[in-house]
């Protein structure tokens, strides 16, 4: 087998791979969406992989400790093009989408409503009460104490439209 027909195995292995994480993640279908097939993959240096890039831009990270998917704002931005309202998503009132876009946290107090199926610890969309994107970010509670307390994070922002695209703490 020649270099580069070993190449493209590896490179379709690692997109089904991706695929499948981003289908089990984000629902059937957000794999195909979020992962066009020329997107690149940058390895760790154990051969894992580590970033999923497209035209030298960041899509999506593979985390390290649960190899699950961290989005950029252009892989939330793919996602919320795809996922209906409320999928997903943590929906911020007016006072805080200004903040939230320039990638700071979405508090508790905040949060006007939430997809009911979002578990802690989950990736998901911050959008405003026009469902425009603001951030991408990890929920730090479940849907109910969003919307019921008063104090604490509701999601620990990662990216907002606004501050760009941050390299991951996790």
């Amino acid at each position: 087998m020649s270099d580069e027909s070993s190449l493209m195995l590896k490179q379709n292995a690692h997109l089904k791979r991706v695929r499948t994480i981003a289908d089990y993640q984000f629902g059937r279908g957000a794999g195909e969406v979020l992962f066009p097939d020329n997107v690149e993959f940058q390895l760790s240096t154990t051969k894992r992989i580590r970033q999923i890039l497209l035209d030298n831009n960041r899509i999506a990270t593979v985390r390290a400790k649960d190899g699950m998917l961290t989005l950029s704002i252009m892989g939330a931005g793919k996602l919320h093009e795809f996922i209906k309202s409320p999928g997903h998503r943590v929906v911020v009132n007016s006072d805080a989408a200004p903040f939230v876009a320039k990638g700071k946290t979405a508090f508790a107090r905040h949060v006007v409503a939430v997809d009911p199926d979002i578990r802690a610890g989950e990736e998901v969309l911050v959008v405003d009460e026009n469902d425009r994107l603001l951030a991408t970010g990890k929920a730090v509670l479940a849907p109910l104490e969003m919307l019921s307390f008063k104090k604490g994070i509701a999601v620990d922002v990662r990216n907002g439209i606004k501050c760009g695209d941050k390299a991951d703490s996790e």
